[in-house]
This record gives C-alpha cells, structure tokens and sequence, in this order.
C-alpha cells in the first residue's frame, strides 16, 4: 500500500508530466486558478504551488445557496491566506442576471464566472485561466454529448487547452484528488446539490457511471483513453473534411456532384450547414433530397437553403428589403436601400444619342411615361413585354427561361409607371412598348448602382 508521502508525490508528477505533454504552461508567467473550496479546485491550487507555478486565486460567490455561498467564500479566503496566495474574489447577482437574460441559473453562472475570469486575466496580464476540471468530468461529457446526439468532436470531452483556459488535472480521477487530499490532511467545502440527482449530469454521476461500473470497473479509465483516442483521430478527420468542404463549397454554392465524390458525403455537408446554424435533423433531411427537384427550400434562423439544379445555394435572409416598396415621385437620386440607389434623369435624343445599353441602366421613351413612378419587388402574376418581343410574359417564366434560381427571382425588383404598367425588370430587360424609336425625343434613362 502506497503511504501518504508516495501518494503526494506521485499525484503531483501525474500532473507534470501531463502538463509537459500538453505544454499547459511557461515559465515566468502569472497564472489564475479558478477556486470554489471544492476539493477539485483546492487540489489544483496546491499542486500548482508544489509545482513553483506563480499563481493568484480568483472565486466568485453566485450567491444561490444562502449561508453555504458564504461559507464557500470563508474558506477560500482562509485556505489562500494560509498558503500565502493571493484571492481575487468576486460576487455576482446571479438570479437577476439569468431573468433578464433569459437563461438558465447554470448558464448564467457559467456566463459570468468565465466572463469575470477572462477580464481579470487580460488586466493582470496572467497567461491562462486554470480550471479543475478532471479526468471523471471528461467522462460524464462525453456521455452526456452522447445522449442529447452529438457529432463527432462531442466523443473528445473537455480538452486540456481552450483558448486562454487550462485544465491541468485531467490527467487524474476524482478519487486520485481525494487521496492526495488526504495525504495531505487538507480539508475541503462539499456542494450540497452535487448528491441531488435533479439536473442530467449528476444523474450521470450518481447513477449511469456507478451501473456501468458493475459491467466494467475500469470504464472510467477506458472511456477516458477512448475521448483520448478520438481527439487525435480528429485532428486528421478534419483535415480531411477541410479539404472535402473546399472542393464542394465555392462563393455559398454546394456542388452536389461533388459532394457526392467525397469520402463522407453527409458528414461533409453536415459539417457546412451547422456552420449556418441547419440542426442535424434538418441536415438529414436535405441530404436525403439531394436529388429532388429544384426550388426545394430550407431554412434556419438566419439563412436560406435553395436546390437548384444539382446545386445547393445558401443565402443570409435579407428582412429589410423584403417587399420594400418607394414611390418616385420625380427625378433624381433614390436611396433603395444600404447597398443600391437609382437615378432618374431626363435626357434630349438628338441624331448623336447614344442608348446605354448597359444591364444597370434603362433607356426609355420618356413621353410616354407617367409619374409617379414605383420601385418594388417583383410580385406573383407580374407580367411584361420583354424588349425585342412581341407580346407579354409573366416575369416568372422569364427569369426561369434566363436560368435565374428561386432565390434571384425574390430579389427582383421592377419599375413601374403610374398606371402600373412594369417599365424596367431591373438590370435584366426593359419593357418593348417603352423602347426608343425613331420618334422618341425624350429620354428617360434610369440607373442602378450598388455597393
């Protein structure tokens, strides 16, 4: 049996050498530890100063547990004096700011201790934010990902490194930390709620982990290697999605061809479309119907999905400009919105008038035009006489004919006269019966510029 000292001692180099391989920290650098009372966070304290690390605490007191916030916040401050370390302490209103925010206590907590941590750690210039997570908490990770249905990176559990946050005891278990504890005749605070089975992860704890230790005693460890594993399995897993989304994704257009050609086709359009905030659910569902017809749409709460002709299209829904209508009542310059404006002018047609037969601009015979003119979307059953045409033609069909896709015709906008009569489908096609012909003199040229 390992005696006290042994113990001491072999937990502290379990926790070196996982920060070597891990390169955890640097040398002259202030770091912060994270400090409730628990015994996770006091084992992290003590073993960074064993380890001649230069490092402040920092607690935060939520104040969600009455005397037992209190007295959390009593021991830290005697445990740092004790060992001669600097406490930065910090006290929140956590119930008011979850109810304005509008989110759970938990999350709120979470919210304001790292958001606390981060902006201490930035004004003493401290290297990284040390967090005692370990080795179990990983585990219950992983579980809990695999229970509300995770990808791929929810098999990894907590990583040793996140941007300026640092978990060195991952490398050890909960009873590990006790025993070290122990060895040193260190006491701690327990969390009451941690024994109340009322939230998804201590029912992971407290009951899943201890009945799937009855078929495997050292599942703990085992799926801790296995979260292991699959972090660097990841590593190459995307770089090989990397590639797979850059040869499929060009300027928000996927080529589903090409998207079929890939090793992982649906995981590689699952891997662009979370990116768009699509849920997993409705990611199946699009790849499912990838071979549909085209108009087929999807969305979620910001973009739009289009198939269209062997193309997925994505596009970032525009709510201001949908169905905005502006009466022209002259001529002039017209702010349309943010990104386009128009101008109208009139204009004489001598023998040298050359028409602009540019797409943004419109050369029409002025005379037989009334005011006020309207800009609008094009709308269901519009229909006009395309230039060089004889008859009319709903724009719908039109821009179907042209190969426009769902998305471009419901951005269409036209011109239209006072009577209604659509003079310009804009930066495609002006109306026949508004050309200029030898009889015009007086031109009324629009045109269109964007941003």
């Amino acid at each position: 049996m390992l005696n006290e000292k042994n113990i001491e001692y072999r937990f502290v180099e379990t926790v070196i050498d996982f920060s070597k391989r891990y390169d955890l920290f640097r040398a002259n650098r202030k770091y912060l530890v994270a400090l409730s009372g628990g015994a996770d966070s006091v084992a992290l304290l003590l073993v960074m100063k064993k380890m001649g690390i230069d490092t402040d605490a920092v607690t935060c007191n939520f104040h969600l547990r009455g005397e037992e916030s209190d007295r959390d916040e009593k021991f830290c401050v005697d445990l740092c004096e004790s060992l001669d370390i600097k406490l930065h302490r910090c006290h929140f209103d956590t119930r008011s700011y979850a109810t304005y925010k509008k989110i759970s206590i938990e999350m709120a907590a979470r919210d304001l201790r790292y958001s606390y941590f981060e902006q201490l750690r930035k004004d003493m210039d401290a290297e990284a934010i040390c967090v005692a997570h370990h080795q179990d908490d990983s585990v219950e990770t992983v579980l809990l990902n695999l229970i509300r249905g995770t990808g791929i990176n929810g098999l990894k559990g907590i990583q040793p490194v996140n941007g300026h946050i640092i978990r060195p005891l991952l490398c050890v278990g909960r009873k590990d930390i006790e025993a070290f504890l122990h060895s040193l005749n260190q006491d701690y605070v327990t969390d009451s709620t941690n024994f109340i089975d009322d939230v998804m992860r201590n029912k992971i704890r407290l009951n899943v982990i201890p009945l799937l230790e009855t078929i495997n005693p050292s599942v703990r460890k085992n799926i801790f290697n296995t979260s292991l594993n699959v972090s660097e399995s990841i590593k190459v897993f995307d770089s090989s999605i990397s590639q797979s989304v850059n040869d499929v994704l060009c300027a928000g257009q996927i080529d589903i061809a090409k998207l079929k050609l890939q090793p992982s086709p649906e995981y590689t359009l699952f891997h662009i479309l979370k990116e768009y905030n699509f849920s997993p659910t409705t990611i199946k569902h699009i790849y499912e119907r990838l071979d549909g017809t085209s108009g087929r749409k999807w969305s979620s709460d910001n973009y739009d999905l289009l198939l269209d002709r062997g193309t997925l299209i994505i596009r970032k829904r525009d709510k201001n400009t949908k169905d905005k209508v502006m009466k022209v009542a002259e001529t002039g310059i017209y702010v349309y919105d943010e990104k386009t404006k128009f101008t109208f002018r009139h204009e004489i047609k001598n023998t040298a008038y050359q028409i602009d037969k540019s797409a943004d601009c419109a050369c029409l015979d002025a005379d037989k035009i009334d005011f006020p003119l309207t800009i609008r979307n094009a709308s269901r059953g519009d229909r006009f006489c395309p230039l060089g045409m004889k008859g009319s033609k709903l724009i719908s069909d039109y821009m179907t004919d042209i190969k426009k896709t769902s998305f471009e015709k419901d951005k269409q906008l036209v011109i239209t006269d006072a009577s209604g009569d659509i003079l310009w489908l804009v930066s495609e096609r002006p109306d026949n019966r508004y050309k200029i012909t030898n009889e015009t003199k007086n031109v009324l040229k629009i045109s269109r510029h964007t941003s």
